[in-house]
Formats: C-alpha cells, structure tokens, sequence
C-alpha cells in the first residue's frame, strides 16, 4: 500500500494542541502545585513521537543528518533545502520506494506461482494467475458465476501472515468482489474447503490496502452455494430495466450494507 507524505510540524502541533486544550488551563495548575518534571525522560519521549512520524513515512532516514538538521535549526543556520523542495524530495523517494516495491513483490509473486505449480495437488485456473488446492470435497450444490454465496474465509501473505478474514459467515457477491477470489469460488460444492492463490493482476495489484502487487492466499469454505442478502433482491428487482441493458444492477445498497471484512475483498 502506498504511504503518502505527512506533515510532522502540522500533527505534533495538533497532538500538543489537542492535550492542552482538553487539560486544565497550564497557569492555573502551575499555582495550585509547583511539580518538578525530569527535562531528559520528556526530551526522549518527544524523540520517540519525532520517530513515529519518521517511520509513518516509509523511508530510511540519515537519523545523525535528522539530529544535525534539528540542531541547526535551534542555532538559527538555514535549512539546505526550503520546506517546498524538502516536501517534493520526500515524496519523489516514497514514489521510488513505492516502485521498488511494487518490483519485488511481483518477482516473488510469479516465482512462487511458477514453483507451485509443480507440486502435487495444485489446479491451475489461470496459467501463472490462478490456483487452488482443495482441502476438503463438497456434496452440496455449486457455485455458479453472479452468485452470493455464504462462506467462511482466511486471507494470508506469502509469509502465512493473516492481513483479514471472516469474523462469521459472510454471504460475498461475486460480482462485487476481487477477480481472482471470485474465479476461484465458482464451482466449488457447498461444504467444499480450497486453498487459493492468487497474482497480483487478479487481486489488489498496485491499489488497495495491502502492499503493492502481494500474492494473496484464501482459505475459503463454502457453507451455501447462493444466499443473496435481502438488498441485493431489492436492488435487482428495483433496478431490472437498468439490467436488462448493461447486464448489472445497482449494488450501492448491497456495498452498503456490506460488512468492513467483505469488504476487504473488493
């Protein structure tokens, strides 16, 4: 996901802002009871806040080039580069970082794909794109292309690492939701367990909010083959002239009204 640039000034003068308008007026403390406050465990304190906004960023910083600049600055010496050029060299370097990695995930992407398919058990849907291994088999009825079905799901990094999943059973339109994880789903039985994987170009790619073009992997059960929510019916039935001319409904009520892990899959 890419990180956009943050202002530090702005935010620390709005969490220091923030604390003293929500306390009691400083002067009036200060005459009720004079406390003694320790400079250097206060001074280390803001550093870590400093250093919080730096990471926000993304980038690897000079952290002794930091540290001078913040010196210089208390001393009166100007600035190398004006806050203009400062803000436009920051965002140029996440742009580059962003694009770096961008490349490295999708080697790695392409290079576990191509592996995976040699090994036993993997079906390939999209040469290079797409595929599954079954965990369990289904009896029930299947999955077919526009349907809702009620299912149960576990989203996972390349490194096993769980970015989202099902909180209970969720009923996904696979007309709403990630390409790949919609390929994946038709035709699976009702009852039916599939471990998927899935290329970037059939996921998130650069957009959304995972790192750019990661390889995503689903654990998915299906529980029922179709079980559109009480909002798509409206929808279909309120919007079936529309339908009949581009072959879509209006889903708005049923993005609406769908839940932030569902979410996540579009």
């Amino acid at each position: 996901m890419k990180k956009y640039l943050k202002l530090i000034a702005p935010s620390l003068l709005l969490t220091f802002s923030t604390a003293f308008a929500e306390g009691p007026p400083l002067q009036e403390e200060v005459k009720a009871e004079k406390v003694e406050q320790d400079v250097g465990k206060i001074s280390k304190a803001f550093g870590h806040i400093i250093g919080q906004n730096l990471e926000s960023l993304g980038l690897k910083f000079d952290l002794k080039q930091v540290i001078a600049g913040i010196e210089e600055c208390i001393r009166g010496e100007p600035s190398p580069l004006s806050e203009t050029e400062c803000i436009q060299a920051i965002s140029l370097m996440q742009e580059n970082a962003f694009q770096a990695q961008c490349e490295e995930n999708l080697k790695r992407a392409e290079e576990f794909l191509a592996k995976n398919a040699k090994e036993k058990n993997v079906v390939s849907l999209e040469e290079g794109k797409l595929q599954f291994i079954r965990l369990k088999e289904g009896t029930g009825l299947a999955v077919q292309a526009h349907d809702s079905p009620l299912i149960r799901y576990t989203g996972k990094f390349l490194d096993g690492k769980v970015f989202g999943q099902s909180q209970d059973d969720e009923v996904i339109s696979l007309d709403e939701t990630l390409v790949g994880f919609s390929k994946s789903i038709v035709g699976m039985k009702e009852g039916e367990q599939r471990r998927i994987f899935i290329h970037p170009d059939l996921g998130y790619g650069k957009a959304g909010f995972l790192p750019p073009n990661s390889l995503l992997t689903f654990e998915i059960e299906v529980i029922k083959a179709n079980a559109p929510k009480a909002s798509e019916t409206a929808v279909s039935s309120s919007s079936q002239v529309g339908s009949e001319k581009d072959g879509f409904g209006d889903h708005e009520s049923e993005i609406a009204a769908t839940d932030a892990p569902a979410k996540a899959l579009r």
